[in-house]
């Protein structure tokens, strides 16, 4: 359930005066989304000013578009649209931006994770797959074994009569790839962003 789903009739009449060009409704919608926006946004970029930059941003768009809101539909699903369009465009700033490519590097390897727990999720496996299935045939089995059924490297080794160290050694790889592809699928990264505010 929303956040603030008991709140539905104040914020329509909220939205229905912002759509008037009400300054008072701009900021008592501000107060309401800004917190838990800028706090998924931190963790995503891991920093203070880019999150601070994208969430000011993000709110700019909704004043510039205060009279085609439509109090009838999802708010929340209108800001977290333009969100995402704004981490969008912040990824296509980093590719030619070195040092913004950098940080974005190391917040993809970090965000990676996270992967491990949205293995547990099956409503999530089928995006989770198409990375498993760069692995080779081998290393896709002891990943699925290790990470996705939680065996030991101990009874993997005794299934498959290989060494514990070679199991090691492919789950290193394993995570090696899909940090990888991470970073070059960086709609994944979207991905993370938005079922964070979920």
């Amino acid at each position: 359930m929303s956040h603030f789903a008991d709140h539905t009739g104040e914020e329509k009449r909220i939205l229905l005066a912002l759509a008037q060009g009400d300054e008072n409704a701009f900021e008592k919608i501000y107060r309401m989304y800004s917190g838990r926006l800028y706090g998924n946004l931190l963790k995503l970029v891991k920093n203070e000013s880019l999150a601070q930059e994208i969430l000011q941003d993000v709110f700019v768009k909704i004043w510039e578009n205060r009279f085609s809101i439509d109090a009838n539909k999802s708010f929340r699903s209108y800001l977290f649209k333009i969100a995402e369009n704004k981490v969008y465009d912040l990824f296509r700033k980093a590719a030619r931006d070195r040092k913004l490519q950098a940080q974005i590097t190391a917040i993809a390897t970090e965000q990676y994770m996270h992967i491990e727990e949205l293995l547990i999720r099956k409503e999530y496996g089928a995006i989770i797959e198409k990375a498993i299935k760069l692995l080779p045939p081998q290393r896709q089995q002891i990943f699925r074994l290790c990470k996705m059924e939680g065996r030991s490297y101990e009874e993997v080794s005794k299934l498959l009569g290989i060494s514990v160290s070679t199991i090691s050694d492919h789950i290193v790889k394993s995570g090696r790839t899909l940090r990888e592809y991470l970073y070059l699928n960086l709609d994944m990264a979207i991905l993370l962003f938005v079922l964070s505010m979920v």
